[in-house]
């Protein structure tokens, strides 16, 4: 049978997602399992984890070989456990007889270098990595706030707003679905926060744009791309993602809400919107084309757009890990179709690949 590993950094993690899938891998002819990639014996080769019980409908501890397939959701931070499951990740990428679904993508600062050498650079903010806090304040003009973001950042977390005013800096920040603000009376201040901020983890600034509803509260497109089984791109679902009225970021685990993207276009001018829906199709054409010649192969997207007030749009963020939350909450009869496609697209992959290798072995 088939094998189907779920990597993941913490065995409980996506809970829903990992249970709807391995309930769904046994009439596909797929024997699902999940593990921590610390958890693999460098030895023999066995992992201790989890094994789906098709019979029960819940996880079993075991002892298995490595999967055929594997399925990488693990968001790495910048602490110890995380680079020694990426270096253990890196290494199942050079084994052969393994087939990865997607082999994610780069940091934020890497994505970008490679965007702006395409035809998307139009859609980009502009951005640059933070080399200490002398250089982001220097930077910081009045009324041209800037955005600091971590490079390996994920869900909304560690996202900066600076504004130069009245003399003072003020950095503002989301947390705990509460907005926080400090204020810096001095220059000197406000770098030696920003050169604590950098000394552990890696940022990036980026030009502010005001990506705001009428009611001044953050908003942006969510898209979930996939590949479908024959491994044509095809965009899953839109939708709209709301944040607290003068919040920083738009992202649900900040208390953002969720809303369908066609009442979003019918509520915008109607001679913007045909503009609109165009423009953001053009970009969804031409990302994963853009990305899989920079980079090695994926599987989904996370696609996050914005909308300025004079209607010019941006590319905000690209996830090779996207979750699944809006999408399903626009539209819940989706619910199989997500469940199932890793699994399909696994499956084709596999077979793929042993036919290449039938082919090497006879030619």
């Amino acid at each position: 049978m088939l094998t189907f590993g779920l990597m993941t950094l913490q065995i409980t993690n996506e809970k829903t997602y990992f249970y709807e899938i391995a309930k769904r891998a046994h009439q596909l002819g797929i024997a699902c399992y999940r593990f921590v990639p610390s958890d693999i014996n460098p030895i023999t080769e066995n992992v201790k984890g989890d094994r789906f019980n098709p019979h029960t409908n819940d996880w079993e501890s075991s002892e298995f070989p490595i999967p055929n397939i594997l399925y990488d959701r693990c968001f790495y931070r910048d602490d110890t456990f995380s680079k020694q499951c990426q270096a253990i990740v890196k290494w199942l990428k050079t084994k052969k007889d393994i087939v990865f679904l997607g082999y994610g993508l780069p940091n934020k600062m890497d994505l970008y270098e490679a965007l702006s050498q395409s035809s998307l650079t139009p859609y980009l903010l502009k951005s640059q990595l933070v080399n200490s806090g002398g250089s982001v304040i220097r930077q910081l003009m009045p009324h041209k706030p800037l955005m600091m973001k971590p490079v390996n950042g994920s869900q909304g977390r560690g996202i900066y707003y600076l504004e130069k005013k009245d003399q003072e800096i003020v950095v503002q920040t989301d947390k705990a679905n509460k907005t926080v603000t400090r204020r810096f009376p001095y220059d000197e201040k406000a770098v030696a926060w920003i050169d604590y901020l950098i000394k552990d983890r890696k940022y990036l600034i980026q030009e502010y744009k005001e990506l705001t509803n009428s009611n001044y509260q953050p908003i942006d497109i969510r898209v979930l791309m996939q590949k479908d089984p024959t491994g044509k791109w095809k965009v899953i679902s839109r939708g709209i993602r709301t944040g607290k009225e003068k919040g920083i970021v738009s992202n649900i685990s900040a208390g953002g809400t969720i809303s369908a993207f066609n009442d979003w276009l019918a509520s915008q001018p109607l001679s913007k919107s045909t503009y609109l829906y165009n423009e953001i199709n053009d970009i969804l054409i031409n990302l994963p084309i853009v990305l899989e010649q920079n980079f090695p192969a994926l599987f989904e997207l996370g696609v996050d757009i914005g909308v300025s007030k004079d209607f010019s749009i941006w590319i905000l963020d690209v996830n090779s890990k996207p979750g699944r939350k809006v999408a399903l909450t626009v539209d819940p009869s989706l619910e199989d179709q997500l469940y199932t496609s890793p699994l399909l697209y696994g499956k084709k992959l596999y077979f793929e690949r042993s036919q290449l290798d039938e082919k090497t072995i006879s030619g």
